[in-house]
This record gives structure tokens, C-alpha cells and sequence, in this order.
């Protein structure tokens, strides 16, 4: 199986880490193929970030099913352009998302999203919104940390921490969902620390959400559906 990774942003500074945390997540029989995108915005943090970045992610899409890839995860929570994929390919394709509450909502009863920023508070209750779980959704925290500075491991550790608290005590959550896939590498430490404080919750991170959900829909012959996701008509 060969699972093509993109990251929806104009530069390479997460390509390493990116690959280091998705090999984790993958059989040693999964080839992997990661790209960034030529042009679009240099993080995903609003709508209007969602719209520049629309057309490139597409096309790398479209060039990685063209060179043989079996799947597509595209590496935002924000599950950008991912319809619009699924529309003109012809294999799976993810983004963080619904990968990520669809296993929380098998982990417990209800599930808080600790996120960045509070620009994207309102595009995460409208994928919750979408996905038909709001009265699921305990709280959604923010850490108040850009996407392109999450790369100091110790402060985001304690700031998720401090949230996590926010989201299990007051907000009442059961299950937790890392907001960003630029959190990278903290999840299983977050989950141990919160045990060992506070209570065990599972901790859920998107990017092992995405990969495990694309080797499982191989496993099983899954594409999406062409009733929902038909190709464009012709135009002129």
C-alpha cells in the first residue's frame, strides 16, 4: 500500500517530523510519499486561509493518485478541501477531522477538541456541527499557540496540559482530541501525564486517527462513495 501525505503549507519545515510521527502509525509494508504544497498560505488557521490553500491541496492530490497512491491523508484537522478531493480521485482521502472523532466516539461518552487559536474555534464547531455529534462535544480549548510555532515540545506539553484540565474538570469531557496534526509527537505523553495527575482519558491523536482509518478502508476494498461524492460536471 503507498499513502501519499500532504501538507497544506508553502514550506517543507514539517516534512521530518511529519514522516517520523506517520511511520509510528504505519506497517513496515506501507510505502510513504509526503509533499507540501507550491502555493496557498503558510498555515491553515481561518477560513479564508482554508480557501487559498483549496486548489493546491486538490492538485496535489490529483498528482498523487496520478503516480500511483492508494490513499491521501491531508494533513490538517481542518479537513480542508477533502470533499473537493473525493470528488476527482478515486481513492480514499482523509484529513484530521472525522478520523479523529469517529475514534473518540467509540473511547467515551463525550469529547473535547484542544485546539490553537481561537480563530479556528468556529471552524471546528462547524466539521462538529456537520458530522452530527454536537451533543457530544464537551468543550473545545484553545492553548493560544500559531500553528507554525508548536515546534518548542516542553511549553506545548504544558499548555495542553493546563487545557486538558480546562476541558476534563470544567467542561466536563471523557475523551480528548488534539485539534492541530502540527501537535506532533505529544499525545502519548499528554495521555500519561493526565493519568498519573488527574485521571486516565484517552488522548487521540489525528494523524494515528487518519493513518489507522486509510490501512483499514485498504484493508476492506472502501472507496467513497460515488452518491455523495459524484465528479464535476463538464463545463463550456
Amino acid at each position: 500500500m503507498k499513502i501519499h501525505i500532504v501538507i497544506p503549507i508553502t514550506s517543507d519545515q514539517f516534512n521530518e517530523q511529519v514522516e517520523k510521527e506517520a511511520r509510528a502509525f504505519l506497517g513496515s509494508d506501507i510505502d510513504l510519499e509526503i509533499s507540501h504544497l507550491e502555493s496557498g498560505p503558510a498555515s491553515i488557521e481561518s477560513f479564508y486561509d482554508e480557501v487559498l490553500a483549496g486548489p493546491p491541496i486538490v492538485a496535489e492530490v490529483v498528482k498523487a493518485a496520478d503516480c500511483g497512491a492508494d490513499a491521501v491523508f491531508i494533513t490538517c484537522f481542518g479537513d480542508p478541501a477533502v470533499p473537493a478531493a473525493r470528488e476527482i480521485v478515486d481513492i480514499p482521502v482523509v484529513g484530521g477531522f472525522e478520523p479523529a472523532i469517529a475514534t473518540a466516539l467509540t473511547l467515551g461518552e463525550r469529547f473535547s477538541v484542544v485546539t490553537v487559536l481561537e480563530n479556528v474555534v468556529p471552524m471546528i464547531s462547524g466539521l462538529v456541527a456537520r458530522m452530527g455529534v454536537s451533543t457530544r462535544l464537551a468543550s473545545v480549548e484553545v492553548i493560544d499557540t500559531p500553528v507554525l510555532e508548536l515546534h518548542d515540545g516542553d511549553s506545548l506539553l504544558k499548555s495542553l496540559f493546563e487545557a486538558s484540565c480546562r476541558a476534563i474538570e470544567a467542561g466536563g469531557a471523557d475523551v480528548l482530541v488534539l485539534g492541530c496534526t502540527g501537535m506532533l509527537g505529544v499525545a502519548a505523553t499528554l495521555q500519561a501525564e493526565l493519568e498519573r495527575e488527574l485521571v486516565r482519558v484517552p488522548v487521540v491523536d489525528p494523524t494515528g486517527a487518519s493513518l489507522g482509518l486509510l490501512q483499514t478502508l485498504q484493508s476492506m476494498g472502501l472507496k467513497p462513495s460515488r452518491k455523495t461524492y459524484m465528479p464535476p460536471p463538464p463545463k463550456g
